[in-house]
């Protein structure tokens, strides 16, 4: 009995160690490969996010773009990954856990610098980022209420040989915020730019317009040249610190690219911090809208500064006309001169009435417009500081038109003339002066002779002078009396009151039309007090 015993003792301990020695021997679980799929984009640059598709996603220990880790990932589900773009080279995608590693070949990396062309539709949604250049080759359309993004210190160029035009269509937007530390800049990509260089930026939106222009100026594609409708309040998208230079591109005399051109433009879109500057036409030329402007520039271009038209109905406040006394566009025969403010509602020669709605009568506050002020090699082509016409209504209040070579207020027509005279349009509280000297001039009347407005008014210079003088306007004489610090210094402007100015106070803005909340109520005259808003973004010197 003690052997069976001692037997069946040894038996099962041999069971046991049988048993222990099966479980030992198991092969572990096989862990699934993964495998990629699909990627959300074959190409970018650092601090882009890209998601990869594929199987197996799990426990994840790398992702990374050409043999560079990515800067952070997430693992979304088993079959999606989302990874932020490092500094890094071309070359695969690669996922690994631990399965083992998935590649897929073929993502391209763009490292800062790196310049795209740009030509023909943009219809869908695209941000073009700061580190990267784009070149628009010809004219580039942004179409069916796409919207183009433009990051902080991105650049835009053109070459002289194309002259690269950026149209934003009805419907469509632009979000180009910049900063006063990155503008965003259009200019020319030329080693010795050149005013045409550039063609400009036009946007198109749906206000209400009179009908003077039937179809978008500057040659543009004829299924792009529509604009306009019935909502004012229309929001084309926002311009923010933002420079426009060497812009301007003629297709046929009379028939122009400006360096920023506003067709139906609504009071929805913000246009704030924005300057056209060395352009080969006008700077900025708006054809009827609502849309508001603040802190605009116009510096050093060919043509007239702020050209308003076709029913613009807007609010400007803060803007800047600077010319340079010895550039002008060729006029040839046309008897056309270069203003800081030419204003129409309509031109006669397309066969409509000057009464034509809606009516231009846009608002303003605070302008400072320099004239060339017949400076050495001054162009014989300039023309007026103001200069209203073809049934234009107009308010402009605390503001400054100095230097101008003719008359730096001027009336023409009989519709614009009584709109002024019956208190429709507005001078009040401004500083203006001329070389001729007159201040001011107007249609019909004659030294010798007072003109009869038909079932109106009698009219002279006199009664011009009379008018504006009435609401605040002063002539000056001596320039010296403004204390202005060097306004005609071309190459380095500086329009800040000195100390003691009586530009620094006295600003008027009771007309009904300046109490809109829109305007600031500041108590200077001019576009600058005793702030220098356009220090760190705008550029001179060109």
């Amino acid at each position: 009995m003690k052997n069976l015993r001692v037997f069946s003792i040894a038996l099962l301990l041999f069971s046991a160690f049988a048993c222990k020695k099966t479980e030992e021997v198991t092969p572990p679980e096989v862990v699934p490969a993964p495998t990629i799929t699909s990627i959300s984009a074959t190409s970018g640059a650092s601090g882009d996010v890209i998601t990869i598709v594929g199987t197996e996603f799990t426990n994840v220990t790398s992702v990374s773009f050409g043999g560079t880790a990515a800067a952070s990932f997430t693992v979304v589900s088993a079959t999606s990954i989302t990874a932020t773009v490092a500094n890094g080279a071309s070359g695969d995608v690669a996922v690994t856990t631990p399965g083992g590693t998935a590649k897929k070949a073929g993502f391209t990396f763009f490292g800062a610098g790196t310049q795209f062309d740009v030509r023909g539709i943009i219809n869908a949604s695209t941000t073009w980022k700061k580190d990267f250049v784009y070149r628009l080759r010809g004219y580039v359309y942004v179409t069916t209420n796409s919207i183009l993004t433009i990051e902080a210190g991105t650049k835009i160029v053109s070459d002289k040989d194309s002259a690269g035009v950026l149209v934003i269509t009805p419907g469509s937007k632009i979000i180009a915020e910049g900063t006063s530390a990155n503008p965003i800049v259009f200019t020319s990509n030329d080693a010795s730019p050149a005013p045409g260089d550039f063609g400009g930026l036009v946007i198109a939106g749906n206000g209400k317009v009179n009908g003077n222009h039937k179809v978008i100026e500057g040659g543009l594609d004829v299924n792009y040249q529509s604009f306009g409708g019935n909502n004012d309040a229309d929001n084309s998208g926002i311009l923010r610190y933002v420079r426009i230079e060497y812009a301007g591109k003629a297709v046929n005399p009379g028939d122009e690219v400006n360096g920023l051109s506003l067709y139906g433009v609504g009071s929805g879109t913000e246009i704030d911090y924005v300057q056209v500057a060395r352009g080969y036409d006008d700077a900025f030329e708006i054809f009827g809208g609502a849309v508001n402007c603040k802190h605009i520039i116009a510096y050093n271009n060919a043509d007239d500064d702020f050209d308003f038209d076709d029913g613009y109905r807007g609010k400007i406040q803060f803007a800047i006309s600077i010319k340079d006394p010895t550039f002008t566009d060729p006029k040839g025969t046309s008897g056309d001169i270069s203003n800081n403010f030419e204003f129409d509602n309509v031109s006669p020669s397309n066969g409509l009435a000057y009464s034509r709605t809606p009516i231009t009568s846009p608002v303003m506050s605070n302008f400072s417009a320099i004239g060339p002020n017949n400076a050495g090699g001054m162009s014989a082509d300039y023309g007026y500081g103001m200069r209203w016409r073809r049934g234009s209504q107009f308010i402009l209040a605390n503001s400054l038109i100095i230097g101008a070579k003719k008359a730096a207020f001027r009336v023409q027509e009989d519709s614009t003339i009584s709109y002024f005279l019956n208190g429709s349009s507005l001078l009040q509280h401004c500083y203006i002066h001329d070389q001729t000297p007159s201040f001011a001039s107007a249609d019909f009347y004659s030294a010798d002779a007072k003109y009869t407005i038909p079932n109106f008014a009698v009219y002279d210079l006199s009664t011009i002078k009379s008018t504006y003088a009435a609401t605040g306007t002063v002539e000056v004489s001596d320039l010296s009396t403004l204390g202005l610090t060097d306004p005609f210094n071309n190459l380095a402007p500086n329009l800040n009151p000195g100390g003691g100015s009586i530009l620094l106070s006295g600003a008027d803005f009771a007309p009904t039309k300046l109490t809109d909340a829109f305007f600031e109520k500041v108590s200077f005259v001019g576009a600058i007090g005793s702030i220098d808003w356009t220090s760190g973004w705008a550029r001179w010197g060109f």
